[in-house]
């Protein structure tokens, strides 16, 4: 059964947040993280990102993806670039200060995310395993790896889609309380309970909706740092209603808020977008060389980066002489031209990114090595976390589903452009928690079991 009431914070987490964020910090200086290379006017830091932040800061507005004044740009969704853009204001651009400030960003993030965790593994698994996941996030170096080291939004994205399905957890039962409506005076019509002492009236609407206005809004901002979480929210909100369904509970109020909610937040970046392109641009219109970049001639299941603007001279100049829209559109009709000659060759190519995806990818770019025994350890947690999954099916937790939806949707565009070890780290707090519920059970069925009391009578008779 699930634990419909949500556990207070144990106070460990007074010392182990601070501990997780100093040591993340001191990882930035240990490791020298905060000075980036300087090569390519400074490039890698932040990457495109980076480069619409300078823009920001330098008063040309949310534009110029990569060298050059391109003009407006929707190259990369808005959340983090404002960040850069608002750190380079304050602390310079492209400076050490500015990376000390974005990376502790980031290592803040991640720490965050400790929360999310233990309530969601408390929720679905217990006090034990959420106490373990708490600790294993908090205290994992691989963790920390892309907070102290990738300016970009790959520590944020994870705490908001923690918080997402930690809501959804809490949405499925989420209603209003049996005793929320009673019989009206004389024994009239029933009508909404006044709350004892205050005199005012408990709206349903007001008992619940919060949660639902939440979830929009939050999906929302997630949705606006990395709009790849998109690919979960259908299966997330057909999860909710199938659950409150089965509860007798009605969704259809609560649906009708949080989607009024979401698409509020997104409206104003995609009035933005229609006003400097002329057309209807939805978050980001990049993916034309996203599915470019992973499918072509010479595609072995990889990112093909000598085909990135950055890196290449032509598309550079490709990019600059067509505009940002019909460069884009050039990519994906080069890919899609490709993948319509080569159906069986692009089918291949898919099945390695799936593999590639949980096993890692190869470091070396030509490598033709079914396994990169480099990336064993990658592939371990990807094996014992399914196998969590799966156990959790077959006992039929509470939330198991949803762990299965994650896992089944996140990742489904990177299997048809390409894959990077980033990209599986927004689901990595679901996948540690399965993890810890996998070595847990396997703790306990080895454990030995202590006698029962009539069996210690019987060995140490009075």
């Amino acid at each position: 059964m699930a634990r419909s009431s949500r556990p207070a914070l144990p106070k460990f987490f007074l010392w182990l947040l601070p501990l997780s964020f100093v040591l993340q910090v001191a990882a930035i200086g240990a490791f020298h993280q905060y000075r980036t290379r300087p090569g390519n006017d400074n490039f890698e830091f932040g990457w495109e990102m980076g480069r619409v932040g300078r823009s920001i800061a330098l008063g040309h507005g949310f534009s110029s993806p990569y060298d050059g004044d391109t003009g407006p740009t929707a190259w990369e969704p808005p959340l983090y670039p404002y960040l850069i853009g608002g750190v380079f204001k304050i602390f310079g651009i492209y400076t050490h200060a500015s990376a000390w400030v974005l990376l502790s960003v980031n290592s803040l993030f991640a720490t965050l995310t400790c929360i999310p965790i233990f309530l969601i593994a408390y929720r679905v698994f217990g006090e034990r395993v959420a106490i373990w996941s708490a600790y294993s996030w908090a205290l994992c170096p691989y963790v920390w790896y892309w907070s102290v080291h990738w300016i970009w939004d790959t520590t944020f994205t994870p705490l908001v889609l923690a918080c997402l399905f930690l809501l959804a957890l809490e949405l499925q039962e989420d209603h209003v309380a049996p005793d929320a409506f009673v019989r009206g005076p004389n024994g009239g019509s029933p009508g909404p309970r006044f709350a004892s002492g205050g005199g005012r009236m408990r709206s349903p609407l007001r008992a619940s909706g919060w949660r639902w206005a939440l979830f929009g809004a939050l999906y929302g901002i997630g949705a606006l740092a990395n709009p790849t979480m998109l690919a979960f929210l259908p299966f997330c909100g057909l999860w909710i209603w199938r659950q409150r369904y089965r509860r007798g509970l009605s969704s259809l109020a609560g649906v009708g808020l949080s989607s009024f909610v979401f698409f509020l937040v997104l409206t104003p970046w995609v009035v933005r977008n229609y006003e400097v392109f002329g057309r209807f641009v939805f978050l980001r219109d990049d993916f034309g060389l996203q599915v470019r970049l992973g499918n072509g001639p010479y595609a072995d299941g990889m990112l093909m980066a000598y085909l990135q603007p950055n890196l290449c001279r032509p598309e550079l100049e490709k990019f600059q002489r067509l505009g940002e829209l019909a460069y884009a559109d050039s990519c994906k009709r080069l890919a899609f031209d490709w993948i319509h000659a080569h159906p069986a060759r692009f089918a291949v190519i898919s099945l390695k990114r799936f593999f590639y995806y949980w096993n890692g990818v190869p470091r070396a770019t030509g490598s033709v090595a079914p396994v990169d025994f480099r990336t064993s350890a990658f592939l371990a947690t990807s094996v014992l976390a399914l196998w969590g999954l799966g156990r959790a099916l077959r006992q039929k937790r509470p939330g198991a589903w949803l762990f299965a939806g994650l896992v089944l949707t996140y990742p489904t565009v990177y299997y048809f452009v390409f894959p990077h070890a980033r990209y599986r780290h927004p689901i990595e707090p679901a996948l540690l928690i399965l993890i810890v519920f996998l070595l847990s059970e396997v703790g306990r069925r080895t454990a030995p079991e202590l006698p029962t009391e009539p069996a210690r009578q019987q060995q140490n008779p009075v």
